[in-house]
């Protein structure tokens, strides 16, 4: 079982910023990607930053310049740091997780249960 521990939401002002990070712990085999979604109410999940396993990055363009995400492979760790937030980044922010619990398995989406940020204007 794959299991996603993030931390670091909370609530800001607008300009300020916050770091989430994401630990995975389970058995994991093989690591794709790991990276961060989000969803404000009323709104579809969307995909925020991922980094790959060869450590490309691709970020959603509303953060881009203001988000980065990075990884730690010897943990298993994400870590998106957030800076210049506005109210329009308030969310729920859930890790994602796309890779291999074993060898000739097919690569799955593992999620987190998912961390409030939210900006006060």
């Amino acid at each position: 079982q794959v299991q996603l521990v993030e931390s670091g939401g909370g609530l800001v002002q607008t300009g300020g910023s916050l770091r989430l990070s994401c630990a995975a712990s389970g058995s994991i085999f093989l690591i794709n990607s790991m990276g961060w979604y989000r969803q404000a109410p009323g709104k579809q999940r969307e995909l925020v930053a991922v980094v790959a396993r060869g450590g490309s990055t691709n970020y959603v363009d509303s953060v881009k310049g203001r988000f980065t995400i990075s990884r730690d492979n010897a943990e298993n760790t994400v870590y998106l740091q957030m800076n210049s937030l506005n109210p329009e980044d308030t969310a729920v922010y859930y890790c994602n997780l796309f890779g291999a619990r074993r060898f000739r398995d097919q690569s799955s989406n593992y999620w987190g249960q998912g961390t409030q940020v939210t900006v006060s204007s």
